[in-house]
């Protein structure tokens, strides 16, 4: 195997490692030669890729930021109205988080440790992504009141709504992950579009818009 392979391996193994040490025993109680053992790497290969605890946590953050950055891409290339896009980002990102330690521990890392992923930097991130799409979205890819298929007119106060549910979803999923379940994400989307129609029917006003980023 080339020796620069091996060397990538051993930095993927290591920041893996890292993270799956970090949600078992917190950032402060995880030691650098714990690491490296749960990794089957010398403390002398530690040290060669990472100079610190605090080197190797930022590293766990790149690389969830990486997977987030993937999941979000995708939502950006979908071809499907604002709400389905929305709704298979929300089960891809949550497939990916139950699955990969990595994003899931960088998920829990303190903003001032590691910042860019902590809650209120991902509500940015993602009104960002959903307004921009809820912007361009065509016409006929919403249902107004009255059944009729027709543009989001009102694409922040969306894009706001869609990034409560996400980020809610997100936060009750550390706490219980059958949050994240695919069949009780689709169901709460199928629910959330029938509410919608009959709220607009029954004249209810809208929430507080938020400014865009």
């Amino acid at each position: 195997m080339p020796t620069q392979h091996r060397a990538i391996q051993s930095r993927q193994a290591l920041i893996r490692s890292a993270a799956e040490t970090f949600l078992e025993k917190g950032v402060p109680a995880s030691g650098m030669v714990e690491i490296s053992r749960r990794a089957r790497l010398s403390k002398g290969a530690l040290y060669f890729h990472f100079t610190s605890k605090d080197d190797l946590t930022l590293a766990v953050r790149d690389a969830a930021l990486g997977t987030l950055r993937g999941v979000e891409d995708a939502f950006a290339r979908s071809p499907q109205p604002l709400a389905t896009a929305v709704q298979d980002f929300a089960v891809a990102l949550f497939d990916q988080v139950e699955s990969d330690a990595v994003l899931r521990a960088g998920l829990r890392l303190r903003p001032e440790t590691a910042p860019g992923l902590d809650i209120y930097a991902l509500e940015q991130r993602w009104y960002a992504l959903f307004l921009d799409k809820a912007m361009t979205c065509e016409p006929g890819e919403r249902l107004g009141p009255d059944g009729q298929q027709r543009p989001d007119s009102e694409p922040r106060r969306t894009a706001q709504l869609l990034t409560s549910v996400v980020v809610g979803l997100l936060h009750l999923g550390g706490e219980d992950r059958s949050w994240w379940d695919k069949e009780a994400v689709v169901g709460l989307w199928a629910l959330l579009s029938g509410m919608s129609g009959r709220e607009a029917a029954a004249g209810i006003p809208a929430p507080a818009q938020i400014p865009a980023g």
